[in-house]
């Protein structure tokens, strides 16, 4: 016997607005990539060039999540139970794999260029920094109501706003360089927006890889949920207990019960179905609205690891 709630469309997946929002993020990283990828080969900037590497990993990680947006639109289906739930979290862990790269490689040439210091026009380096600065807000604007609703538009959002801070480096750079001439300033802003994006990647690299992994969700411990149902009445064992996320939003959590062989007879089963959804409620902090219980008799749980046993 067991319970499981429908498969309607998970939360935590975007609505129209949210991916029309992305589109429009996208639009005005172009125009960042471009200018900036201009201004590196005028100025010979490094860290504008760190930043245009940075600017273009945001461009197609924002064009990826607009992909994986629209997908995650489509409506589960017989063969796509939880419909393209998961595409958000792929999404990401391609956006921090993108940005561990980038982040790598301003690190290692701005410590090479630490020993051997190029020319950097002042001037024409404030002109593209500021250009580069004035876009991402515009994207930041965009993207902040919704930067909380999935793993994909927090993301989108953060790319965006480290591109900022990494405009920023830029332009106290050009300020540094056109008033005292001290060329060093340019790597050390590509050190900086290195700084910015490394610890970033590894974070996001982190969570996505934990949901990949079916890791139990944050904030619980299966330890704890199977005490708190073995302290209900008529429950003997629970076994096959496992918890994991399928996207932002979306916990699961299964569990076999065995429980006394007369409240099957009794008819007294769903109420204890129900006792223990609501313990799961109750006391942890992760909303499991899709729950999978299977009730089982002692003979049933012997029947099964006999089997398992001897397979």
């Amino acid at each position: 016997m067991g319970a499981e709630h429908s498969h309607a469309r998970p939360p935590g997946q975007p609505s129209r607005a949210l991916r029309n929002r992305l589109l429009f993020a996208l639009g005005i990283t172009t125009l960042i990539v471009v200018a900036q990828a201009v201004g590196s080969v005028v100025t010979g900037s490094l860290a504008l060039l760190t930043d245009t590497a940075h600017a273009l990993s945001d461009w197609s990680g924002l064009l990826v999540a607009a992909i994986a947006a629209t997908m995650m639109l489509r409506p589960p289906s017989s063969k796509r139970t939880w419909g393209f739930a998961r595409i958000e979290v792929v999404a990401a862990l391609g956006q921090a794999a993108l940005l561990l790269v980038v982040g790598t490689y301003a690190a290692v040439e701005g410590v090479r260029r630490l020993f051997e210091p190029t020319q950097v026009p002042g001037t024409e380096l404030l002109v593209f920094g500021v250009i580069g600065l004035v876009a991402n807000l515009a994207a930041m604007g965009i993207l902040a109501s919704s930067r909380e609703a999935n793993f994909n538009m927090r993301a989108a959002f953060l790319e965006v706003l480290n591109d900022a801070l990494g405009s920023i480096g830029v332009i106290v750079a050009a300020i540094v360089i056109a008033t005292t001439g001290f060329q060093r300033a340019d790597t050390f802003a590509a050190l900086f927006i290195a700084a910015l994006i490394l610890p970033r990647a590894v974070t996001l690299l982190r969570e996505t890889t934990r949901v990949l992994m079916e890791f139990t969700p944050e904030g619980v411990d299966l330890d704890i949920v199977r005490a708190h149902v073995l302290e209900l009445d008529h429950v003997t064992e629970v076994h096959d207990l496992h918890a994991s996320t399928i996207g932002t939003g979306l916990p699961v959590i299964s569990a076999h019960v065995v429980i006394d062989d007369e409240c099957f007879e009794s008819g007294h089963a769903p109420q204890i179905l129900e006792q223990i959804r609501s313990c799961m409620k109750e006391h942890f902090p992760v909303s499991f609205d899709h729950a999978t219980i299977q009730l089982e008799t002692t003979a049933l749980r012997d029947r099964t690891c006999h089997a398992i046993q001897h397979a």
